[in-house]
């Protein structure tokens, strides 16, 4: 990444953190922020930024993670919100279909449903807020797998939870480009793994993946939690697979650069604080009747600027924020004061 980008980057941060025009108030409203787990550091600081979005506006929000990542358990928590009757419900899902009745439920009384990070059908929702469009995030994995193993041999994935909505419309992204494009033919995916968002889950994957593929070369971990966890593991044990996926700088500075000692040549991520901020800004543009969630709607989200509500892979609708960032060697350091 240049300086120019990095700069682009940095000079964004700074605004997401300056006062806010305001255009969507929310005074008195109450929104309830439901996470895929608690202690997921990608969602904390995206949640952070979707408080202080909607405080300033004059509204407030309740943060509330399940007991454990699991469909059930968000369907528990959601039980017990729709009985408070809040505003709206912005949730980062942790199925795709196991959470429609409930939704839907929420919807029929009257509360407003925003998702991101993670979407639920496009039934249980008005509307999705999307990190990055899923075939730039596909094609951007992809491509640090075939630049890494040198565009040959066994590679793996380490995803979240089998049901995760974005882990597997990123995942099935992949897999439709690799089986497109020759350029990908000398690559073999020999298993994709499920680390359920648990450190040590994610620990013990990464040990039996490579004690069942002795040759693998590089494991893509599309999750914050899984990539770290993977990260220590290759890194402790000086294993020659590499890793690379999704993660926060701040989690793998000391496992980032492009030489034998570390374990993560590259990887990506977005603004989480800007996803939090346009998750913030769609909400309340919901419960104000400013969008409905259809297609082509448009609203202004802060100094964020404009967006355009676009078709989703589902047949849903969805907000795309931008494209993937790389963190490299060069990057890391900067970065990792940042997220």
């Amino acid at each position: 990444m240049n300086k120019k980008v990095i700069s682009a980057i940095l000079c964004g941060t700074m605004i997401l953190g300056a006062a806010s025009p305001v255009m969507a108030s929310a005074d008195g409203k109450k929104i309830a922020l439901v996470g895929k787990s608690a202690g997921n550091a990608f969602f904390e600081i995206a949640a952070a930024s979707f408080k202080e979005t909607v405080e300033a506006e004059g509204g407030t929000v309740d943060v509330v993670y399940p007991e454990t990542a699991t469909a059930d358990a968000q369907i528990k928590v959601l039980d017990n919100l729709i009985s408070q009757q809040p505003d709206a419900i912005c949730i980062a899902a942790n199925d795709v279909n196991a959470l429609q009745a409930k939704l839907e439920e929420a919807m029929d009384a009257g509360i407003k449903v925003s998702s991101f990070d993670s979407a639920p059908n496009k039934d249980s929702r008005q509307v999705f807020v999307n990190q990055a469009g899923t075939v730039a995030v596909g094609q951007a994995l992809m491509d640090s797998v075939l630049d890494i193993t040198g565009g040959e041999g066994q590679w793996a994935i380490l995803s979240a939870t089998s049901q995760a909505a974005n882990q597997n419309a990123w995942i099935d992204a992949m897999k439709k480009i690799m089986e497109e494009d020759e350029k990908y033919s000398k690559l073999e995916l020999v298993e994709v793994a499920y680390g359920d968002d648990e450190p040590q889950k994610s620990t013990d994957q990464t040990a039996a993946l490579l004690e069942k593929y002795p040759d693998l070369k590089v494991i893509c971990a599309p999750t914050t939690v899984g990539i770290a966890a993977a990260a220590k593991y290759l890194q402790d044990n000086e294993a020659t697979c590499k890793l690379t996926g999704l993660g926060l700088p701040s989690e793998m500075i000391e496992y980032t650069g492009a030489d034998d000692t570390h374990s993560c040549p590259y990887f990506y991520l977005w603004d989480m604080q800007g996803l939090g901020k346009l998750s913030a800004y769609a909400t309340i543009s919901l419960v104000n009747d400013e969008i409905t969630g259809a297609l082509d709607e448009k609203f202004t989200a802060g100094d964020l600027g404009e967006f355009t509500i676009t078709e989703a892979d589902d047949g849903g609708t969805e907000i795309v924020l931008g494209l993937p960032l790389q963190f490299n060697a060069d990057n890391i350091e900067e970065m990792a004061k940042l997220y």
